[in-house]
């Protein structure tokens, strides 16, 4: 019997289904006409890592119920969204299986062909795509704008079932996941994927338990119009414990995310525009000339999250559901798209004998993320306290750590390769 594949389309043959409902629906945003459905998936919440979850296993040929809202309008032409992600190789090699990358508007795309990194007493880190024999060290991309582009793709998949309501009761049977939801209907399906965030409802429903360190930071997203070109290059300065980073957006424009200590950052969102640019202009020392803020500034809390299990008997874990880093190394959304990958890989490879819920089956999907998950949640909070540290002693340390990376061609082409994935 045929196996799933991720680039089989709608008609690839599927493992293992259900037989079909009569009346169950099977289009984009279609309403359940009847009262119980039948689905090989349901994936519950709808950011960017449950859409792209929900399309991948549907262009496997599983059936798949999507319970999510639907997006907001896009931004303006001349706005770019506050919300933006630096997606590596490895995340824009999925969006292009899944044939959503080809319709992103590539007029709002940046590459990143560069990076230079600055410590707190003049030790600087660069990386070059060139010398690492890369074509971009990563691509920034707004979050609306592949949000609308996997809205578009999922349109057109006959197997979804787009739900516009929640989740409010969840068992898991030895036959199946019977999910009640807020509109009275109830489905079942083989496997339950949690997508619905680091406050996550399946997360709870399956007693994973969950270890938190508040960061006591709020990461400040604004972005503004630059004087002087950023060359498609990124910038990060690591300042009193904090880490302001300028990435590169289409037409001059950059994205601030400057994680702040939560005091620090109430008061640089309240700053009117004029004001947040001069402050931005003085800790970045002017690398790119006079800025004029285009958005306002908008924050959210950063911590540190981990779970002690990514599966549950037919539940999986996905995205902040399953864990949360911070942000310094740009590397949350594409620490989340490697788990749906990996997901679809662990089903498409699955023996025929297998239910979809199989807990053999989960745990091969919770194997093959626990190591690239751990290393990530130890890199990024590991720099977060080394640079949080008061003292000359830990400031002297922490620089001439960067100072040697710097002088190491092998050690850097290293990093470059991690964090593309």
């Amino acid at each position: 019997m045929h196996q799933p594949s991720v680039q089989g389309g709608a008609n690839a043959a599927v493992a293992r289904s259900r037989p079909s409902v009569p009346g169950t629906p099977r289009s984009y945003n279609a309403r359940m006409n009847a009262h119980h459905s039948s689905f090989d998936v349901a994936v519950i919440g709808g950011g960017l890592v449950g859409k792209t979850a929900a399309l991948a296993l549907t262009q496997c040929g599983l059936r798949v119920a999507l319970l999510a809202q639907h997006c907001q309008p896009l931004p303006g032409d001349a706005v770019f969204d506050s919300r933006i992600y630096a997606l590596s190789a490895s995340s824009q090699a999925l969006l292009e299986r899944l044939r959503v990358w080809q319709a992103l508007d590539a007029s709002r795309l940046s590459p990143v062909y560069d990076m230079r990194v600055y410590g707190d007493a003049h030790a600087e880190l660069h990386f070059s795509a060139f010398q690492a024999s890369v074509p971009q060290l990563a691509w920034i991309a707004e979050s609306s704008l592949i949000e609308h582009a996997l809205d578009a793709a999922l349109r057109f998949q006959p197997n979804l079932t787009w739900l516009d309501t929640r989740a409010q009761g969840l068992d898991v049977k030895t036959g199946g996941a019977t999910i009640g939801l807020a509109n009275g209907n109830v489905l079942e399906a083989d496997l339950v994927v949690g997508a619905d965030g680091a406050h996550s409802w399946v997360r709870a429903q399956i007693g994973s338990k969950t270890s938190r360190r508040d960061y006591r930071q709020t990461g400040v997203v604004a972005n503004f119009k630059a004087e002087r070109p950023h060359g498609e290059t990124a910038y990060q300065w690591f300042r009193d414990g904090e880490v302001i980073a300028l990435l590169p957006l289409p037409d001059g424009h950059v994205s601030l995310v400057w994680s702040a200590l939560t005091d620090h950052a109430n008061t640089l969102i309240r700053l009117d525009p004029a004001q947040l640019a001069a402050e931005v202009e003085r800790v970045t020392m002017g690398a790119l000339g006079k800025l004029d803020c285009v958005t306002p500034p908008q924050g959210f809390p950063l911590a540190l999250q981990t779970v002690d299990r990514l599966v549950a008997p037919r539940v999986a874990l996905v995205g902040d559901a399953a864990h949360l880093i911070h942000p310094l190394a740009g590397q949350g959304m594409n620490l989340g798209l490697r788990d749906v990958a990996s997901l679809v890989d662990v089903i498409a490879k699955k023996e025929a004998f297998r239910d979809l819920g199989d807990t053999v089956l989960l745990r091969r999907y919770e194997r093959s993320r626990s190591e690239d998950i751990r290393a990530l949640t130890i890199a990024t909070d590991g720099l977060q306290r080394l640079f949080s540290l008061p003292g000359n002693i830990a400031r002297a340390v922490r620089n001439t750590g960067m100072a040697f990376v710097g002088g190491q061609p092998l050690v850097k082409r290293w990093l470059v390769s991690a964090a593309l994935g």
